[in-house]
């Protein structure tokens, strides 16, 4: 969808981004969570691009994942995935899981963009349950997409689709650990 913006607004828009400070990983609430969880991927490395299959440019389905170093203490675990600089106030949200085994884990490549049992997903920021490949404007830079993997210390009773909101209220409340992990995407 933004692969239509003309180039010259990506440019325009390069400065007009919310930065790392909006995303749920920095809400006061949560900085004080130790940052214990060792989130991985085979398909990058932290803060590395992230390989164009992965994004609107190749085929779009989402990366392969891999956790551990999880704190005995979780009951569930929560991934939220966020564009941290898309031209807008606030992150654009690609993925969230919730209900995960609070264990040492992984979802396979391309896990998120087909709906596989058992994986509970919420709303993704164009309200859509499923994985929102990085789509960022011609000309406005590299985007930063932040993987955060947080456990919780009791269920979250999430509704079955959540979105960004009651993610976010329900780790200021429940989340005892979280880790992350940062791919990068630019569109030329």
């Amino acid at each position: 969808m933004l692969e239509h913006i003309p180039e010259g607004v990506g440019h325009a828009l390069h400065d007009v981004r919310p930065g790392m400070e909006k995303l749920v990983w920095a809400d006061p609430a949560l900085v004080a969570v130790p940052d214990t969880i060792r989130l991985t991927s085979p398909a990058f490395e932290d803060g590395t691009a992230l390989p164009v299959r992965f994004t609107d440019d190749g085929v779009g389905i989402s990366p392969p994942l891999a956790w551990d170093n999880i704190t005995d203490a979780a009951a569930e675990l929560l991934l939220i995935v966020e564009d941290a600089d898309p031209p807008l106030l606030s992150p654009l949200v690609h993925a969230i899981v919730h209900r995960l085994t609070p264990a040492p884990g992984f979802l396979t490549e391309g896990e998120l963009s087909t709906g596989e049992p058992g994986v509970q997903i919420g709303r993704n920021s164009y309200l859509r349950t499923d994985w929102l490949a990085p789509d960022p404007p011609t000309g406005h830079g590299p985007h930063r997409y932040v993987f955060q993997l947080y456990a919780l210390g009791a269920p979250s009773d999430l509704g079955a689709h959540p979105g960004r909101s009651a993610v976010r209220d329900v780790l200021e409340a429940l989340a005892i650990a979280r880790g992350r992990l940062i791919g990068t995407y630019e569109r030329r």
